[in-house]
C-alpha cells in the first residue's frame, strides 16, 4: 500500500531519520523528519498555474506546534490551537529565510510549506527538524529549488562548541546559534550570545556549516530514490524593446541615484519609473516584464557604482556610520524613554516598569513559562512615507522585535536585584535601513533612563554586501536601498566586550568565511563608534527610578507567617492593599513585594505587614491601645494584631484597687514587654515604662 523511502543518519550520536511515502501522499512533497524522538511532518504544495503579471514569488511558510506532540491540552477557553504563537512565527521565518532565495527567479507559482510538530521529546529542537524536513520535502517535490538546504543549532560552553544542544545544555551555554546553508556556503544565521568575541562567533558558524554537510548528503540520497519529475520553467519572452528600455532607463536613473536625501530621491525615482512605463507599456500585458527590467537597471546602477567608486548612494564611503543623535528622558510622564536617530532612521523607545502580575504567560510545548522582559517593535507606514494598513502585528515586526530582545537579554539577565517586569516598546518613526538595530540602541538608552541597572550599553549595526563574481565590498550601516539591492543583510549587536546577537540573511548562493570575517571586523568598529556616541549622553543607568515609576519594597518573612499575612480567604492582604493603596504580592518562599505609586503608600503597607509578622522583644517598649479591662488587669493591642496583658500590679508603682482607676478601653499607652511564656502569651508593664 505504501511505497516508502527512508534515510537515516547518526548525526554526532543523535539519530536523524527522513521518511516519505507513508503520510500526506497527495502533497507535492511530504517528509516526516525525526531527530531523536522529535518528529515533524513537512509538506510542500505548489499551484499548477500562475498569474504571469505578478512580479514576486508567493511563498508562505507555516510552522505549527500541536499541543498533543508534548502530551498537553491547549490552554484557553476553546482548548484547541489558535492563532500562531510568537515561537511559531519566529520558526516560520527561520525556515523561510534560507529557502526563499534558492527558488528559480522565474518561478512565480504560489507555494506553501507547512511543518507540523507531531511529536516532541522535550530535548531535541523541532525547529531544526522542521527546516531539514522542509528542505527535503521541497527537494523531492521536483520544484525548481537550488537546494537542498540543511541547518544546525550550535552551543558553546567551556571553550567547546556543542552540536544541536539539548534544552538543558542550552541553559548552560554562552551561545544559542542556528546556521543554515547549502554545499556552497552559509545562507542564514540567527543567534543570541553572552558577549562573545567575533572569532568565537565566526568559529560557531563554520562549525555548524561543516557539521550539517552530512545532512545534505542524506537529503540528496532520499531524492535519488523518491524525487518526482522536475518542473519545467519557462522564462518570459523578452519584448523587442527591452534593450532600448534599459538604455533609456540607465540614462534616466543614473543622476537620480546621486540624490542623497531619501524622500527627494524616491520622488524622483517614482517619476522616472512612471515615465518609462508610460512610454513602453501599451496594454498592460507586458507590464511585469517592464517592471522587472526597470528593477534590474536600478540594481545594476547602484551596485556598479559602489564597486567602481567605493562611494554609496548618500555619499558615504564603505565604513562610515551615518550621523547619530541621542536623546533620553524624551517623554516626561513615562518611566524611561529615548529618541535614537541615525541618519534617516529613527526609533522612539519607551520603558514601562510593572509588577510580577504583568509578566507574560507563555504556553509552550515545554510547559508554561513566565517572561518578565518584553520588547515590542512597531513599524507604522508613515515611517517610510506610505499609506498602509494598520492592524495586527506582522511577522516582520515580531521578528525584528525578537532580534532586539536577543540583543538586550544577555545583559539584562545579569540584573538579578531589580524586581520589576519590563516592557520596552520601539516605535519606528523614520526608516531608511536597519530600524531593528536602532531599536537595540534606543532600548538600551531607554532602560538606563528608567533606572534599570544595566552594566553596559548595547548597540547594533547592519552590514551589507555587493558581490559580483570574485569581487565584493562590505557596506557598514546600510540604507534601505542597499538592503533591497544588495546581497546580504548582516546585523550585529553587542557591548564593547563582545557580541550579544547576530542575524544574517544572504540572497546569493552562499557566503565565504573571508566575507564574514571582513563584515564582523567592520561591524566591530562601527559598534564601538555608536557606543561612544551613546555614552556621550548616557554613561550609566539613572540612580533609582523616576518619581512617577512605581516604588518597590521587598520584605522577607518566615514561611510560617505567610498564612497570617494573607488571612482567611485573603482578607488580611486585601485589607492592607485597600488601606495603603499599594499592591502586595507574596511568593511561596515568603518574599513579599510591595508596589506603590507613592513612596508613602508603600511605607504604610510595609508597616502593616511588619506589625503582623514582627515578634515581640523582651525589654522593648511599644505604643499600644487598651482593648479590654478586667479585674486582674488590662489587655493591650501593641503589635499589629498582637495583644498582651498588663497585670494590675504592673499598672503603677503603688497599689491599684481597680484597673479602670488607671486605664480604660481605647486609651493610648506605652508598654514594655517583660516576658513571654511557653504558650506565647506576652506579659506587659506600664509602670516599668
Amino acid at each position: 500500500m505504501f511505497d516508502t523511502s527512508t534515510v537515516q543518519l547518526d548525526w554526532q550520536g543523535l539519530n536523524l531519520k527522513l521518511e516519505t511515502g507513508m503520510v500526506a501522499r497527495q502533497a507535492d512533497g511530504a517528509v516526516v523528519a525525526t531527530l531523536g524522538s522529535t518528529s515533524v511532518l513537512c509538506t510542500v504544495c505548489a499551484s499548477k498555474s500562475y498569474d504571469p503579471k505578478i512580479d514576486f514569488f508567493p511563498l508562505s511558510v507555516h510552522y505549527i506546534e500541536k499541543a498533543y506532540a508534548a502530551g498537553k491540552i491547549p490552554g484557553g477557553f476553546f482548548k484547541r490551537e489558535g492563532r500562531p504563537s510568537e515561537i511559531e512565527i519566529l520558526n516560520s521565518r527561520l525556515i523561510d529565510r534560507p529557502m526563499r532565495p534558492l527558488f528559480h527567479k522565474d518561478f512565480k507559482n504560489e507555494t506553501q510549506i507547512v511543518c507540523t510538530v507531531l511529536n516532541y521529546d522535550g530535548e531535541n529542537d523541532p525547529a531544526i527538524c522542521a527546516m531539514i524536513g522542509a528542505s527535503a520535502a521541497t527537494t523531492i517535490a521536483g520544484l525548481p529549488f537550488l537546494g537542498p538546504v540543511a541547518c544546525a543549532r550550535v552551543g558553546y560552553n567551556d571553550g567547546e562548541y556543542i552540536l544541536n544542544p539539548t534544552r538543558d545544555e542550552l541553559g548552560e551555554s554562552d551561545l544559542d546559534l542556528v546556521v543554515a546553508g547549502t554545499r556552497d556556503g552559509v545562507l542564514m544565521v540567527e543567534s543570541e550570545a553572552s558577549e562573545l568575541p567575533e572569532d568565537i562567533m565566526l568559529g560557531a558558524v563554520q562549525f555548524g556549516f561543516k557539521e550539517f554537510q552530512c545532512v545534505i548528503d542524506k537529503i540528496i540520497e532520499l531524492a535519488e530514490d523518491s524525487a518526482k519529475d522536475s518542473w519545467e520553467i519557462e522564462s518570459p519572452k523578452q519584448p523587442s524593446f527591452i534593450e532600448e528600455l534599459k538604455k533609456e532607463a540607465e540614462k534616466s536613473f543614473d543622476p537620480v541615484y546621486k540624490i542623497k536625501k531619501k524622500k527627494e530621491r524616491n520622488e524622483s525615482l517614482n517619476k522616472v519609473r512612471a515615465e518609462i512605463i508610460d512610454k513602453f507599456n501599451d496594454d498592460d500585458s507586458e507590464l511585469h516584464i517592464i517592471n522587472d527590467a526597470v528593477k534590474s537597471v536600478e540594481k545594476n546602477i547602484v551596485r556598479a557604482s559602489i564597486l567602481k567608486t567605493g562611494k554609496r548612494i548618500d555619499g558615504r564611503d564603505l565604513t562610515t556610520v551615518r550621523n547619530i543623535d541621542v536623546r533620553v528622558d524624551f517623554l516626561e510622564n513615562v518611566h524611561g524613554s529615548a529618541l535614537f536617530t541615525r541618519g534617516e532612521t529613527q526609533a522612539l523607545v519607551t520603558t514601562t516598569l510593572g509588577t510580577s502580575s504583568d509578566e507574560q504567560m507563555l504556553d509552550t510545548l515545554d510547559g508554561d513559562k513566565k517572561e518578565k522582559f518584553l520588547l515590542h517593535y512597531n513599524f507604522p507606514p508613515f515611517s517610510v512615507n506610505e499609506v498602509g494598513r494598520i492592524g495586527s502585528t506582522g511577522r516582520r515586526e515580531v521578528g525584528h522585535g525578537k532580534l532586539a530582545w536577543r540583543s538586550i537579554n544577555p545583559i539584562l539577565r545579569k540584573v538579578t536585584d531589580f524586581p520589576y517586569t519590563l516592557r520596552v516598546v520601539s516605535e519606528i518613526t523614520e526608516s531608511n535601513g536597519s530600524s531593528s538595530m536602532a531599536t537595540v540602541c534606543g532600548a538600551s538608552l531607554s532602560l538606563m533612563d528608567a533606572g534599570v541597572p544595566l552594566e553596559k550599553s548595547v548597540a547594533g549595526v547592519a552590514m551589507g554586501l555587493i558581490k559580483e563574481k570574485d569581487k565584493f565590498v562590505v557596506l557598514t550601516d546600510i540604507l534601505g536601498d542597499e538592503d533591497h539591492l544588495g546581497d546580504m543583510d548582516f546585523k550585529v549587536a553587542g557591548t564593547d566586550s563582545g557580541i550579544t546577537a547576530l542575524q544574517m540573511d544572504i540572497k546569493v548562493t552562499g557566503i565565504t568565511e573571508e566575507i564574514m570575517r571582513d563584515a564582523l571586523k567592520d561591524a566591530h568598529s562601527a559598534r564601538k563608534h555608536i557606543l561612544s556616541e551613546m555614552q556621550k549622553v548616557v554613561k550609566k543607568p539613572r540612580e533609582g527610578t523616576k518619581p512617577n515609576a512605581p516604588t518597590v519594597l521587598n520584605i522577607q518573612i518566615n514561611k510560617s507567617k505567610i498564612r497570617e499575612v494573607i488571612g482567611s480567604g485573603g482578607k488580611v492582604i486585601k485589607d492592607i492593599c485597600e488601606k495603603s493603596n499599594a499592591k502586595v504580592e507574596i511568593d511561596d518562599n515568603g518574599l513579599i513585594s510591595i508596589f506603590a505609586s507613592k513612596a508613602d503608600d508603600g511605607e504604610v503597607a510595609r508597616q502593616m505587614i511588619n506589625d503582623i509578622v514582627a515578634e515581640p522583644e523582651v525589654g522593648k517598649i511599644y505604643s499600644g491601645k487598651v482593648v479590654k479591662t478586667t479585674d486582674f488587669g488590662a489587655f493591650v493591642n501593641f503589635l499589629g494584631s498582637r495583644d498582651g496583658l498588663v497585670h494590675i500590679s504592673q499598672l503603677k508603682e503603688e497599689r491599684v484597687e481597680k484597673t479602670t482607676d488607671v486605664v480604660n478601653e481605647g486609651d493610648e499607652v506605652k508598654v514594655k514587654v517583660i516576658g513571654i511564656d511557653d504558650r506565647g502569651k506576652v506579659k506587659l508593664s506600664i509602670k516599668e515604662v
